[in-house]
């Protein structure tokens, strides 16, 4: 099943997360299939950029967010 999900990128202590679209079973930053947007939460506010269509599109293919991501999609109107 594919899910929607953060992935950590960044030094140690200045985290920096990528929204991206991969198996359930892999790891957290194990091999993914799409990268759909970034969030940033050291910035005030913090900043998130999401691609609408290509987030659109896999939802319709039956990937699962994950609550952080469903919480984000409801912010920004998307899902």
């Amino acid at each position: 099943m594919l899910m929607i999900r953060l992935a950590r990128f960044g030094k140690k202590k200045m985290p920096s997360y990528r929204v991206v679209v991969t198996d359930k079973r892999r790891p957290r930053n194990g091999r993914l299939v799409e990268i759909v947007g970034t969030y940033n939460p050291l910035t005030k506010p913090a900043e998130l950029r999401l691609d609408a269509a290509r987030t659109k599109h896999w939802l319709s293919c039956g990937a699962q967010p994950s609550d952080t991501v469903r919480s984000f999609l409801r912010n920004q109107k998307i899902a």
